[in-house]
């Protein structure tokens, strides 16, 4: 068993600066578990670390795309596999900091998405139905057949809503049942399982300042750029928060006072639903900043304390 340390919270919490600073105590290496700074071209939007912010630590799994290819929970799973590897081999700690919940848990248990990829008439079926009938039909078809993962799974995310229906015509299971199924695993890792939170009014500010933050550093021509290099609406880089707002406005479908409204509200619920995520895993040990009195340095402390209990490892 190998340690692992998971960083994670939701949105605008400041996870990033935290990881920086517990990676530089304990010798650690940080994989990002995020969907979107990922890709290469989109820095504004996904709130991408800066190389200063890095402050010499590695990270891993960041601008490793183009904009037109596909992210999904099963290339995470294998880049960020082969990334921990890695980072064992320097003998350092690997440190996974991000807010994706469905990602890390994938990295944690190992999960298995095993795929019949030989046979996609069922998903190109739906992918049909989804274009000619739209987002919610297909949710409410997945309504349906499995209640439970269609109040997982927002209507929006139609890849993960054609897949479990998929999942369910090509085996007869429900696709929540083989998620329950999955979760109950043993995780390869020693890990420590850390989720940074704070009061709902605190965080709900630090998002609307940061989306005005990205609006003044040039969110709107981030996404001009990234539409004059030809993308889409309906590429997966460009279903991201931040950037089919902006897509929108530019597209003439709402204003830019709208769309700024719309993502901070979008924002907000997407924070609130990774909570409800965290609340639900195994083993998780809360970070609440209002009970370390808003001082990070007290917050690192207790990890660091944990952390050597844990490992036995000195403090650097």
């Amino acid at each position: 068993m190998k340690p692992l340390i998971i960083l994670t919270g939701p949105t605008a919490v400041g996870k990033t600066a935290l990881s920086v600073r517990l990676a530089k105590a304990v010798g650690g290496e940080i994989i990002s578990a995020d969907s979107m700074q990922v890709y290469r071209h989109m820095d504004i939007g996904s709130a991408k670390i800066t190389k200063e912010e890095m402050e010499g630590i590695p990270h891993h799994l960041i601008n490793v795309l183009n904009p037109g290819e596909e992210f999904n929970v099963t290339t995470f799973q294998k880049l960020a596999k082969k990334a921990v590897e890695e980072i064992y081999s320097r003998a350092h700690i690997p440190i996974v900091a991000g807010g994706t919940g469905f990602y890390i848990q994938a990295l944690l248990y190992d999960i298995d998405f095993t795929e019949n990829g030989e046979d996609t008439s069922i998903r190109d079926e739906l992918e049909a139905l989804g274009r000619e009938k739209g987002a919610e039909y297909l949710h409410n078809l997945l309504k349906d057949i499995d209640p439970e993962s269609a109040g997982e799974i927002h209507a929006n995310n139609q890849k993960r809503v054609i897949r479990a229906i998929e999942y369910y015509r090509q085996t007869g299971e429900l696709i929540s049942e083989h998620n329950k199924r999955e979760r109950k695993k043993q995780s390869p890792y020693d890990f420590l399982y850390y989720v940074v939170n704070t009061d709902r009014s605190i965080l709900y500010d630090r998002i609307d300042q940061r989306v005005d933050l990205m609006v003044q550093e040039g969110l709107v021509k981030e996404v001009e750029d990234l539409k004059a290099m030809g993308c889409t609406r309906d590429m997966v880089s460009m279903q991201g928060l931040g950037y089919k707002e902006i897509l929108d406005y530019l597209l003439g479908d709402s204003t830019l006072e709208e769309a700024v409204y719309i993502l901070k509200r979008d924002t907000r619920h997407f924070a609130k639903r990774q909570l409800t995520w965290f609340k639900r895993e195994r083993d998780v040990r809360w970070l609440n900043l209002p009970d370390f009195g808003n001082d990070r340095s007290k917050v690192l402390e207790k990890m660091l304390q944990d952390i050597n209990e844990m490992y036995g490892l000195e403090k650097k």
